[in-house]
This record gives C-alpha cells, structure tokens and sequence, in this order.
C-alpha cells in the first residue's frame, strides 16, 4: 500500500479548489504622505481608526466572507475534532518555591486558561488560584504572578481581551483574599516587591484616544505602598530630562538594592541602581551605554553579577561590587564563548545554557566562575529551568523538541543527577516521528541551519504538505520546542520546517545584526532559500508550501509571499508588521526601530523600507497564494490596522482563483492570553484553509 495515503488519506486534484469570492468592497481615501520628497497614497488610512464604527463595520464584513468560506471546508469539524482529541491531556509547568509552598501551573486538558496550583512538602495539592473564574468565556487571563519576600503576599497581573494593559491584584497567600484597591493601566511590566509593604511596576500615561493603537513612548516607575490608593504611588524613575520607552525593575533578594533598567529601543539598556537602605533617593548609574545589553542575574551581598554583551558580542557573566560599578572593574565569571548563551541562577549555582546550532548544551558553575559539570540532557533539543533561590536544594528543568512533549526533571545541583519528575500523558506518538537538522545556503551563500519535522515513513515525492515557520528578527532565537498544533499538522502527514535565518540570536549580536535595518532583505532571502531546499530536496513543492510566521514573522511572511508570490500555495500571516512606512506611530513601535529603522530618519532608510513592506509592494494584476490573514481586534502591539491594509490591498489587486482572506478575532490581542477554545477555533480554521488550497479533499 502506498505509505503516503495514510498520511491525510487525501485525494489531491491538480486544478484549483477555490471559487470566486465576492470581497466587500473596501473604500478607497486616499491620504498622501511625503517622505523626501516622495508622495506616498495610502487609500486605506481610515481603518487605522480602530474607534470609528466604520471600521467595525469593515471588520464584522470581512468575518462573515472569511467565515463563510472556512465554514464550508468539508473537514473543518474533523480538524477541530483532532484539535481537541490530542489537546485533551494534562499540562504542567515546573514548579517553583515561593514561603513553605511549591507553586506550578496545570491544565487538566481543554481549560481555557492554566490553574495556579499549590503544595507544601508531603501533603495534597491545592487549587492556589484559577483564572478560569475570571470570565466565562476565558478572555481574562492570568499574565503574572510575583509574591512578596516571605511568600505571605502575591499580586498578580490579569490582561482583558488579550490587550498589553494589565490591572494588578494584591492578595493573601494563606486567606485567598483580595487586600486593598486593584491598580490600573499597568503596562510592559512586572512586579517586584520590596520587602513585604510594597511593590514596583512600570507604565505609561494613558492615551487621550484610543489605549489600542495610540503612541506610547514614555514608560515610568512607580512604588505602591499597600494599603495606600494607586493615585498616592511614588514616581521613581522617567519624571527626568531623559525619557526612556522601556523602564523594568528587580529588587535584591535581601532587599537591599533596586536595580532599573531602562531603554528606548528593543536591543540594549541603561542599568540604574538604587541602594534602598543606605541612600533609597539617590539614582546611581552602573552602565550609561544604551548600545549593550545589561541586566542582573543575582547579588551576593554587595557583590552584583552582570549579564552583558558589553566588549562580548556572544555574551558573559560579570561581577562587580557596589563600590566599583564603572565598566572598568568588571570581571569575568563566565566569558565569552563562541556560542551565544544566557544565564540562570539557584541553589548557590549559575546555569549557562548554550546554543549550539539552535540545540541546548547547559553548564554548572560556581560563582567565582569554576565549571562544576556540563549536565547531560536527556536527548537533543531545547532545555528551560534550572532557577531558584540560593538555599533551594533541588531545582527543576524542562526538556522538549518539534516532536517530543515537554518532561519536567528534578535536578540535584551537588551531584548532577536528575529524576523524571512528571511525564504528560498525550495522544501522540513521538516514536512515529523524527527530526533533521540540515545546513543550506542563502543567496548571498551564508550557511542556514534548518530543522525538518515529519513521519519516519515520510516519502519524498515533492506531495507533501510542508508548512515552513520563521521569525527572524529582534535577537529572538527559534529553538526545538513541542506544539500540540504542530503535532496534529505533522500527525496529519504534514511537514514542518524551522529555518534559524538571519535576525535571530542563534549565533549571537553579529547574527542579529545581518537581519536588521538595511541588512533586513537577508531575513527574506534566507527564508525563500529554505523553501527552495525544501522544494528541491522533494520535502514538497510550490503546490504543497505554505508559509507562516506572526508578529516579526507576519513581516516575513508578507514580504515574502510579494517579492515570490510563485514560492507557495499558501500564505499565513499572523498579527503581522506589514506597514514599514508607518509602524513607529501606533503604541510602542517605535521601539522597534533598531531591528526596522524608520522611514523618517533617512532617505535611503525610507527607500529601504519602502522596497520591501508588504503594504506598498502588493502589485497590480499579480496573483497572489492563497492567503489567510489573521489578527486580533484587541491587539495593541501590532495594532490590527497593518492586517487590515494588507488585506485590502490584496483584494484589490489579486487576479486568478486563489482566496484572500482575513480572519479578525474577536476580543483577543497578540496572541498571549488567548483561551483554548478559540485557540482551537483559529487552528482548525487554518489548517483547514491550507489543506484545502493544496488540493486536499479528505482527511483521515
């Protein structure tokens, strides 16, 4: 029997699936903007206005479209189903110690939202918090928790509608009750006690206009004192001549010193400390060199350990003390290497986990830097954990990769060894499965690693539905990790693809550097060149190709799918970055400037941008893949205006067969926060438009 019709138990047909759709017709207001001296139209400029009930109204006509089409996929409700089936299986985090308890999170299988729970040593577990109870259609969601220096208090951050603004409770860890007023228009931030009296967070003023989609820019410091109105909290830091767009804090485990971190850009901060028993209002400054990375991993009494990429482009660990904090007297604890890594601390211990093409390779160490061990993982992929306090005994770490769900382990930092410590028990069988990590070329010839997932009987015939995911930008670094949707696609015979492209942080700041600014076009000519090794190689072809990538990715993919539009069948953007031109005027984005420029500071910065954003390279007369759009009405990072425009422009320029659609979830954001049950919806919806496009009638 041929191996490949188990695979989807698929007919595929060679003519086009697709019907013709009658699109909402989207008005055209032309705005014209000059950028030196170039006229640039915009005609859609009026769905930016995320209040006008005119852009309500495009969104509620564009769903009904999108979803009249999606609804009439025949196995919709079979991918759902699948969805569900193999979602259904216990989750959990890694636990952590915060007092006398043991706190982690669990999802018992189709809960919207993940449960707090709790336990000392020897007894049952506990319900601690359930953000289920939040909303009964799950669209609060629980974004934080951060207890006080004894455990006795917690205040946790809940998102509403999967927006960036958050609201702060405060409560009793024995009593599970509620203690003083809940603080409001909290933003970019975390909290961090000081003591047992108080906390600080950060945020911004809040918008006159929209709080989705207006500019945001300067982000400040406050302390609240419990049981003190939030109008009375102490501003801290941001009141001064400098205004920064990103201010964090931490407060030392022995609450002696705040350190504050503050930035206007997404790539290197200012790092500020506050000594809060001898001098609690004088601000001193351990780096003013906004151009580096720098942020504190632990103190030992008035001993302050550095994680930097200052003079270490791959980055190190450094110590100083609270008398030396010029540069000068740092010293290395853990240096450079030529793998980029980052740093976690516990039980007396740092933990370097480094990348090696992608792959985790973790080493133990002292604090005066001595190498106690490398710690053997339990297979090739990607590890997280190993973070604690100084007196814990154990500690906790992860494993996971494209096809083998996460284990938790319990580790012993004196000896090394570690023990399973909880195994999910999924509807999936990873031995069905593997993974090859390969190495190709781009255009310029610069060697891209790229990590193929798929059945072992896999045939390479050049049929089989591949989906391609990148991201490529901001330092991030995509490495193996388990996806229940993932697992269903490759489950239905599918073949997913992660290409590390230029952007990312896999091979440190110079790896970066290349996929930024005036240097961006790489990131798109690394992810056509792994399509072209898939394709070439017979993983797939044009016809069974699809491209997905959100946020940063959503750029990817976007300007992909209008330089190659001959590349794919299928186009996914999600929640994308698709105005280049205007990106920097809605919320926080300009911040992203380091990675994008903006089209104001240069002429030839303004060409560059103007040459690849998806918007204004949408052609006449060009026919485009099958493309499905998807964003959140409630999403104030990328606000829903750069997908809105896309979508418009594609409609009105597409020819042939092939749908452009775009699907608007409704009271959701970004992404983070997201129930499952629309989580669910989302991706029965898109793997159903994929499949559908490649030709697929039926699947098993």
């Amino acid at each position: 029997m041929n191996k490949f019709l188990p695979l989807l138990y698929l007919l595929l047909i060679s003519c086009n699936t697709a019907t013709k759709i009658d699109y909402p017709i989207t008005e055209k207001k032309v705005v014209v903007d000059s950028y030196f001296e170039t006229n640039i139209e915009d005609p859609y400029r009026w769905l930016e206005n995320d209040l006008s009930s005119e852009t309500m109204k495009w969104v509620d006509t564009q769903n009904d479209v999108t979803f009249d089409y999606l609804n009439s996929i025949p196995y919709k409700n079979k991918l759902k189903d699948k969805l569900t089936k193999i979602w259904n299986y216990e989750k959990q985090t890694s636990p952590y110690h915060e007092g006398d308890y043991l706190y982690y999170y669990k999802n018992d299988g189709l809960q919207n939202q993940y449960v707090v729970y709790r336990k000392k040593a020897n007894s049952e577990e506990e319900v601690f918090l359930d953000p289920n109870t939040f909303s009964e259609d799950g669209t609060i969601s629980l974004t934080g928790l951060y207890f006080s220096k004894n455990g006795k208090l917690v205040s946790y951050l809940i998102s509403e509608g999967g927006s960036d603004w958050r609201k702060a409770i405060v409560m009793d860890t024995e009593s599970k009750e509620i203690i003083g007023d809940t603080l409001t228009n909290i933003k970019f931030s975390g909290i961090s006690w000081k003591g047992n009296d108080g906390f600080f967070y950060s945020s911004y003023d809040k918008p006159k206009g929209s709080e989705l989609s207006d500019y945001t820019d300067r982000h400040k410091l406050y302390y609240h004192r419990l049981g003190e109105s939030q109008k009375f909290d102490n501003l801290v830091f941001g009141d001064g001549k400098d205004k920064y767009r990103y201010v964090y804090s931490s407060v030392s485990d022995d609450n002696k010193f705040l350190f504050i971190t503050a930035s206007n850009l997404t790539d290197g901060n200012k790092l500020f400390m506050i000594d809060l028993v001898k001098n609690p209002n004088r601000i001193q400054v351990i780096s003013d060199d906004e151009t580096t990375d720098n942020n504190i991993v632990e103190t030992d009494g008035d001993t302050f350990y550095i994680f930097t990429n200052f003079n270490a482009p791959n980055k190190r660990l450094v110590k100083t003390t609270v008398k030396k904090l010029n540069r000068k007297y740092w010293k290395d604890v853990i240096p450079e290497s030529e793998n980029v890594f980052s740093v976690s601390s516990g039980s007396g211990y740092f933990f370097a986990k480094y990348l090696v093409d992608a792959i985790s390779k973790v080493y133990q160490y002292d604090y005066d830097g001595n190498l106690v061990r490398e710690i053997e993982l339990p297979g090739i992929g990607s590890s997280s954990g190993f973070y604690g306090e100084k007196e814990q005994k154990e500690l906790y770490f992860s494993f996971s990769n494209y096809y083998t769900p996460g284990n938790i382990y319990f580790f012993n930092p004196e000896n090394g060894e570690y023990d399973l410590y909880w195994k999910p028990e999924i509807k999936f069988n990873s031995s069905e499965y593997v993974s090859k990590q390969i190495f190709y070329k781009s255009k310029d010839g610069t060697k891209v690693p790229m990590i193929i997932t798929h059945k072992k009987d896999l045939i390479l015939n050049g049929k089989n539905p591949t989906i391609l995911y990148g991201y490529g930008g901001f330092n991030i670094s995509r490495t193996p990790g388990f996806s229940v949707t993932n697992a269903v696609w490759m489950d239905l015979g599918g073949v997913y693809a992660v290409p590390n492209i230029r952007g990312g942080g896999e091979y440190g700041k110079k790896w970066h550097n290349s996929g930024t600014k005036l240097n961006k076009q790489n990131v798109f000519d690394d992810f056509i060149a792994a399509g072209e090794y898939l394709i070439s190689s017979n993983y797939t072809s044009s016809d069974y190709l699809a491209l997905r990538g959100g946020s940063n990715g959503g750029l990817l993919v976007g300007a992909v799918m209008t330089q190659r539009p001959d590349l794919m069948k299928v186009a996914l953007p999600a929640v994308g970055v698709l105005d280049m031109l205007r990106y920097h005027k809605f919320t926080s984005g300009a911040g992203w400037a380091f990675d994008y420029g903006t089209s104001d500071e240069s002429k030839e910065m303004f060409k560059y941008l103007l040459g690849y954003s998806p918007v204004h390279n949408v052609k006449e007369n060009t026919e485009y893949p099958a493309t499905l759009i998807t964003t959140g009405d409630h999403d104030d990072r990328v606000v829903p205006a750069h997908s809105f425009k896309f979508a418009a422009h594609l409609q009105d320029k597409n020819i042939g067969a092939n749908p452009v659609l775009i699907r608007i979830e409704k009271d959701a954001g970004h992404g983070s926060g997201t129930p499952l049950s629309k989580v669910i919806e989302q991706y029965s919806d898109i793997f159903g438009f994929t499949l559908y496009n490649m030709g697929v009638k039926k699947i098993n």
